[in-house]
């Protein structure tokens, strides 16, 4: 064991976080404990980019694929979850290395869950471009369908407030309501003896990574993970089924698209995502340690987050 109980390591979509939590691991005696919203999910192996099979049997890995596509995860579940990862680990006597892109996920690990959480820059956007041109009332109507009491508790009319509920419960998997009555979740991890790591790495890099993983997934079994999530049938509005590329691949398995379209959609909206990553990443945890993605190790003794 280092100086250090705990390693947290996040950053961008694509900047090796999972290739530096499997070398730290090795080196420490640690258990890699996921902090991504998609790598969760079974049927997302290959489009989440969750480590390989090898890599999963090289050291101990928590928390990957381990939900099923057809359950809405929230960030709730995830910190029970986390929870009892991190107890088993310390029994264990391993060093958790907690790795992900999911900013909200980090934000809960490392201050708690407040009544209401912040809401990812990404979810707002995206939400943004989904509910433009509708009415109020439609947007009541698709509140009512996921979030039965946040829509009790609004006028039909009142879109500000109906957006602000749909915003809550497609980035928690619960209701406003929900989060106004209940209890603040405590923080798991304090800042002593934690390496709180954030991963930096040059514009154009990345986007030749993105590039060169999306073609990648493509030519392995990518094609057929998302073929195999059409098949389930499963709400479109679900969590799972708005991972970068069931979307885009399912569009040119119908024919609307031709496989070089439907790459770059991939390349597109993964760039767009890691912009958001990192604008969560300076905007709410920007007390952290930066690193850059090109230093392929890291001293853990020579710095304390």
């Amino acid at each position: 064991m280092t100086d250090h109980d705990a390693i947290l390591l996040a950053g961008p979509t694509a900047s090796g976080k999972s290739r530096l939590a499997l070398e730290l691991a090795r080196e420490h005696n640690g258990v890699v404990i996921n902090a991504d919203s998609m790598q969760v999910y079974a049927e997302l192996r290959i489009l989440s980019a969750r480590p390989s099979t090898d890599d999963e049997a090289a050291v101990p890995h928590r928390l990957y694929g381990t939900v099923p596509a057809a359950t809405r995860y929230s960030v709730g579940a995830w910190l029970g979850d986390a929870a009892s990862a991190l107890r088993a680990a310390r029994e264990e006597g391993l060093m958790p290395i907690v790795v992900g892109g999911t900013g909200l996920y980090f934000k809960a690990l490392t201050e708690g869950l407040a009544a209401v959480p912040p809401i990812p820059d990404e979810v707002r956007d995206r939400l943004r471009v989904e509910t433009e041109g509708l009415s109020a009332e439609e947007l009541h109507a698709r509140l009512a369908s996921v979030a039965p009491d946040d829509a009790r508790a609004v006028r039909p009319s009142d879109r500000a407030r109906i957006v602000r509920a749909l915003e809550v419960f497609e980035a928690t998997g619960r209701s406003l309501v929900r989060w106004q009555e209940a209890e603040p979740l405590p923080p798991l991890i304090g800042p002593d003896n934690t390496r709180r790591i954030v991963l930096t790495c040059e514009r154009t890099v990345l986007h030749e990574r993105i590039g060169a993983r999306a073609e990648e997934m493509v030519r392995g079994r990518g094609l057929a993970e998302a073929e195999a999530m059409g098949r389930l049938g499963l709400n479109p509005e679900l969590p799972a089924m708005k991972a970068i590329g069931v979307r885009e691949l399912l569009d040119h398995i119908a024919g609307k698209t031709s496989l070089d379209e439907a790459i770059a959609a991939m390349k597109t909206e993964t760039r767009r995502y890691a912009k958001r990553q990192m604008t969560w990443f300076r905007n709410q945890m920007g007390d952290w340690e930066t690193v850059n993605a090109g230093n392929a190790t890291l001293d853990l003794a020579s710095r304390r987050a």
